[in-house]
């Protein structure tokens, strides 16, 4: 992410804080913010943790399983930026740890994403390199059973 401007964690007082998990995106990791004080997980990176309000926080490797909780695509109209994107989808997904991300959605074998639905099982499928640098969001695929 050599372009300042296009990482959302730009804050200088938040890239401390928010780079390790751009980094394990970029390497294709799923990480999050785990407190060392109560043993709790927790996301989004924050100084203290939420719980116990610690300041002892490292990142452990998720699971990379989760639950879709909700979901939108976005067909046309999308915001400034992403217009050349569509169709894409966004949603939010409950990790096995507990903690909740926003996500991009893969495209299913139709190229859409009829497979997908409220609580659809779902697994952390990296993107490439260079779409992380783009846009740096974990990337879910529906599991087929």
């Amino acid at each position: 992410m050599s372009d300042p401007g296009s990482d959302p964690g730009n804050d200088p007082g938040m890239e401390p804080l928010t780079r390790p998990y751009y980094d394990a995106l970029g390497r294709g990791e799923l990480v999050i913010q785990h407190c060392n004080g109560c043993g709790r997980d927790n996301m989004y990176p924050r100084h203290r943790c939420p719980f116990c309000y610690e300041a002892d926080l490292g990142w452990v490797r998720a699971s990379g399983t989760g639950v879709l909780h909700s979901f939108a695509v976005t067909r046309f109209g999308a915001p400034s930026g992403f217009e050349s994107e569509t169709p894409y989808a966004l949603g939010v997904v409950k990790l096995a740890e507990g903690v909740q991300v926003l996500a991009r959605l893969w495209p299913d074998e139709d190229s859409g994403w009829s497979a997908y639905g409220c609580d659809t099982p779902v697994r952390f499928r990296p993107a490439s390199r260079d779409e992380i640098a783009r846009r740096p969001v974990p990337w879910f695929a529906v599991v087929h059973r």
